[in-house]
């Protein structure tokens, strides 16, 4: 049985217990962050530290102390016994009464969890979703435990034959997909749709930002079909797309070699 670290304290999975008044269950009031495991390290946990601080601000919820979330992965990472994987930290705003107000004082729950690595997707199919994410609104831009929007999408997807879906933004443009930043080439530039657009300021595209593999910019949704090559990036992945729609892409294998040694190397 796996170990989990929660509110302070190590134990087994089996175990551990949400209360059933806790406000990330009952209304989706909190974040998460999900975050590569290499060696028995997180290599980019500052960047995950710095993105859940500015979660909190925008819900207004009070942030762990940091050094206590780094002592929290120090402490699982050894009692799980786990070099390669995934760590995920969840922290809602705790338990509170009936209703939508929160309680005076929060005390927020924080839960920590670890997996083996996930098998390695192959090249995925996109569909293009119905569900629109809202750039110009503060949530788009936090990786909030609500995530309905894009577990609908994934089986709106499913349902139609693809793998995954492209969620649009508004004005006709992409944002990103169901749950990774979106990167493609398009007009011989490599490009990931902006935070403007409705896509998550993710981790990794942010290495690839300052790296100067790609730079922002909008995809219409009307030029899929100019689309030569695409990947589904996220913290633990690069994926490549082997077709939109009924349309197969091209891809470019050099550029994904790139993109993995950046990130992964």
């Amino acid at each position: 049985m796996g170990m989990v670290w929660l509110d302070g304290r190590l134990m087994p999975a089996g175990e551990a217990r949400i209360d059933p008044a806790d406000r990330g269950f009952l209304l989706g009031d909190g974040l998460f962050e999900t975050m590569w495991l290499a060696h028995g390290a997180v290599p980019r946990l500052d960047r995950h530290l710095a993105r859940l601080a500015e979660g909190c601000a925008v819900l207004m919820l009070p942030c762990p102390d940091p050094s206590m979330l780094r002592e929290a992965v120090e402490e699982l990472v050894e009692a799980s016994g786990m070099r390669d994987g995934s760590l995920r930290l969840t922290v809602t705003r705790g338990c509170g009464p009936r209703g939508v107000m929160p309680p005076a004082e929060v005390r927020p729950t924080v839960l920590l969890t670890c997996a083996p690595p996930a098998a390695r997707r192959g090249a995925v199919r996109l569909g293009v979703s119905r569900y629109v994410r809202d750039g110009a609104s503060p949530l788009s831009r936090v990786k909030s435990l609500n995530y309905l929007p894009s577990v609908m999408a994934r089986m709106e997807a499913a349902a139609a034959g693809f793998d995954d879906a492209l969620l649009p933004g508004a004005g006709g443009v992409v944002a990103e997909t169901s749950a990774a930043n979106l990167v493609v080439l398009l007009d011989g530039m490599v490009l990931t749709p902006p935070v403007s657009d409705g896509a998550l300021p993710g981790t990794s595209r942010a290495v690839l930002l300052e790296a100067g593999f790609c730079v922002e910019g909008s995809v219409p949704l009307a030029r899929l079909a100019d689309v030569r090559a695409a990947w589904l990036v996220s913290a633990l992945s690069v994926v490549p797309v082997a077709a939109i729609g009924g349309r197969a892409l091209a891809g470019d294998g050099g550029q994904e070699m790139v993109m993995r040694a950046l990130l992964f190397g």
